[in-house]
């Protein structure tokens, strides 16, 4: 099939792109910026989300619509509230007009588990906003759908926005980690490649207009994770926790009562969490050192 994918030089977007690539479907990627991992077996379209004839030609001879593109951090889209709308629900809502024109066979959105809670601040806003425009063009245009809310995910390709990502960065480059919450918050962590895996299985018709959680089974306490981090390092951290209430994360679990609710898919996890944070702090030492190579299982800098 042909598949459009909004945002795919991104962090999960990329994962979901090389997923679909090696499914055998014939991806395009619409971004601001060409994709670093950008395959032989992929096209890649530069433009922004709000830009007219760029989604139109993107969307044009699509079976399904991946949108991945606006504000994904919680913090950026409590900053930049109004950008947050302009890329997020406005972005979405030309997205699927366009959709409604090219005759797409199914868009799918990439949406959170705060949608519908009390936490995530303007970003929480934008999400839910998409989700009452997304199921009223099905509504009104007959445009199946599939709202996929993605919980904390983490892996390669993340920058500092990611928790995982920065925690290990922080421990690492200073020893310390600031937490905007508290040590007791508890969170289900996902690695990007088993959500990614997870997110090719909704093409199925029978995902056709379902709301669908993905987002890992083994809910963790920060402290806890802190310490995990401190023990691979083989060193003490120095966690300091802001238990900042306006920080827009939530504490224990991301919902409030609602009417609607979604399905749980969880993936069947491949990547162990304590591997998967080893690979991360591989990853993220390999870029703060490129003067070190691996040899005979130690870190020996390069000849030059």
């Amino acid at each position: 099939m042909k598949v459009t994918v909004f945002g795919g030089s991104g962090f999960l977007g990329s994962h979901i792109c090389d997923k679909l690539s090696g499914a055998g479907h014939e991806v395009t990627i619409v971004d601001l910026r060409p994709s670093p991992w950008l395959r032989p077996d992929q096209r890649m379209l530069e433009g922004s989300v709000l830009d007219e004839g760029t989604v139109a030609r993107a969307v044009e001879g699509a079976d399904f619509v991946f949108n991945y593109a606006g504000i994904a951090d919680i913090g950026e889209a409590s900053s930049r509230p109004v950008e947050t709308v302009r890329l997020n629900v406005l972005g979405n809502v030309m997205v699927l007009e366009a959709c409604v024109k090219a005759k797409v066979r199914r868009y799918v959105f990439a949406s959170s588990l705060y949608v519908y809670g009390k936490s995530g601040g303007f970003y929480r806003c934008s999400k839910q906003a998409c989700e009452i425009y997304i199921e009223n063009y099905q509504a009104m245009h007959d445009l199946p759908y599939t709202i996929l809310r993605y919980g904390s995910l983490y892996g390669p390709r993340a920058d500092n926005r990611n928790a995982i990502h920065r925690f290990v960065h922080e421990a690492l480059t200073t020893g310390t980690i600031t937490y905007y919450g508290a040590p007791t918050a508890l969170r289900e962590y996902v690695h990007v490649d088993d959500a990614s895996a997870a997110t090719l299985s909704v093409l199925d018709p029978s995902f056709e207009n379902q709301h669908l959680i993905i987002s890992g089974n083994q809910p963790m306490q920060v402290g806890d994770l802190f310490r995990m981090i401190g023990e691979m390092l083989g060193r003490p951290l120095d966690i300091r926790y802001q238990e900042d209430p306006n920080s827009g994360h939530y504490q224990i679990t991301p919902y409030a009562f609602m009417p609607r609710m979604g399905r749980k898919l969880t993936p069947n996890l491949s990547v162990d969490l304590g591997q998967g944070i080893l690979r991360v702090m591989e990853e993220e030492h390999r870029r703060l050192h490129p003067e070190l190579t691996p040899e005979g299982g130690y870190l020996v800098p390069t000849d030059d």
